[in-house]
């Protein structure tokens, strides 16, 4: 049986996407070297990530009902070219020596204001680029370049920039934002899917992010995915806060080798982008989120117990990636497309809403208790959040809900991607 076709839009829009993920690598191992030149307390540096998970919290709702009423492909040109004109700016701060705390504060939550609108809209999008039984090796193919350039190519790229001259790696990345920005606005053609009609006439927006959360809180499976990912990210989330000086100072790496300590981590999660889908299929996709979070449970376990530079690198990237490609597969097939930006948007308000719960408090245990304390609490915490799911994950119910969004669509005539 041969394997759907994903199409030259699909292929446009990774393109964009990869040169997008690669300068976001190079910004991945920059920026929290860039705060870590300035100061050395745990809670500062935890608060760039806080800055910048801020908005998560406080707009991903409105940017998902926002992404329902406009062009999808124009949100995300024009956001990326605005994340361009940003990036250069600050690069040019960073260049004058002008770069300080509180300034990459506000550079980090404005850029993730920026980041609401685009994610919420390039989920969105993908079910108008390719098909429904497609869904899941495209977000495979996405996943993987999101990692192999974010964290295998990108962060020795920022931190060999960052130790040349340090406004190099945010020079890089404002180039890249422009570049995908061009290839979206200029080489990504698809039929625009949500107009004034389908929304009705006198829609309000209050009305519409209504609609979206009364669709959301009544999906069991929805609910409770959304549930887990909020905890599993916060506890990510106080990791990372505070990653660049366990690295530092406990793991004794050498910031131009910071980047490369990121990328050994990236190949899990290069593995897990590239077997996602057999693993699904062989395991089942409830019990394959529930080995990805035991996997992860080891992973936090042995970095704080033993912090080898060489063991926390083959550790970092173990789980995760199979979680996202089942996950926002899943979400693509069973949420109606009118509602898509919506419900999207409110599962990742729960899901990354906590993530500056979660960068606050790896600044204060880091603090408190060390910096190796956030890997034990993160590990305790998510064995409890896992087997309060288990009775979700381990039945059929990601299963049964596919099968009742094919039997919907077959009613309505909506199942042809670019249709509504």
């Amino acid at each position: 049986m041969s394997r759907p076709k994903l199409g030259s839009g699909y292929h446009n829009l990774l393109v964009a996407a990869s040169v997008s993920y690669l300068g976001d690598g190079a910004f991945l191992a920059a920026f929290p070297l860039l705060a870590a030149s300035l100061t050395r307390d745990p809670r500062l540096v935890a608060g760039v990530v806080l800055a910048e998970r801020l908005p998560w919290l406080l707009f991903a709702i409105v940017s998902g009902a926002l992404v329902d009423r406009l062009d999808r492909r124009l949100v995300m040109g024009y956001v990326d070219g605005f994340r361009a004109v940003l990036t250069g700016v600050f690069a040019a701060a960073v260049l004058s020596g002008h770069a300080t705390i509180p300034l990459i504060y506000v550079f980090a939550f404005v850029l993730g204001v920026a980041e609401t609108l685009f994610d919420n809209a390039s989920q969105a999008i993908l079910p108008s680029v390719v098909t429904t039984d497609a869904l899941e090796r495209a977000n495979s193919g996405l996943q993987a370049s999101n990692v192999l350039s974010t964290q295998f190519a990108g962060p020795p790229l920022g931190s060999l920039l960052f130790a040349a001259a340090v406004s190099l790696p945010f020079i890089v990345d404002a180039g890249s934002f422009a570049f995908s920005a061009g290839v979206i606005l200029l080489m990504l053609r698809i039929p625009r899917r949500t107009s004034v009609e389908q929304r009705g006439r006198g829609s309000t927006l209050r009305s519409e992010i209504g609609e979206g959360l009364r669709w959301l809180w009544r999906n069991r499976l929805l609910r409770a995915l959304a549930i887990m990912l909020g905890v599993w990210n916060m506890l990510e989330t106080a990791i990372w806060s505070v990653f660049v000086l366990f690295a530092l100072e406990v793991l004794r790496v050498e910031k131009s080798r910071y980047g490369i300590l990121l990328a050994a981590g990236a190949l899990g999660g290069l593995v897990g982008a590239a077997v996602a889908s057999r693993v699904s299929g062989r395991l089942g996709p409830g019990r394959s989120l529930l080995a990805c979070a035991g996997l992860s449970v080891i992973a936090y376990t042995v970095c704080g117990a033993v912090p080898n530079q060489y063991v926390v690198g083959g550790m970092i990237g173990l789980a995760g990636l199979t979680w996202n490609v089942i996950t926002v597969s899943l979400r693509q097939t069973i949420i109606p497309d009118r509602l898509l930006g919506r419900v999207n948007s409110l599962y990742r308000f729960v899901g990354w809403g906590t993530m500056p719960l979660g960068a606050a408090a790896g600044g204060f245990l880091a603090k408190a208790f060390g910096l190796r304390a956030t890997f034990f609490f993160s590990a305790g915490v998510l064995v409890l959040t896992a087997a309060l799911a288990w009775p979700v994950l381990w039945g059929t119910a990601i299963e049964d809900a596919r099968a009742a969004a094919t039997r919907e669509d077959g009613r309505t005539g909506s199942s042809e991607a670019g249709t509504s």
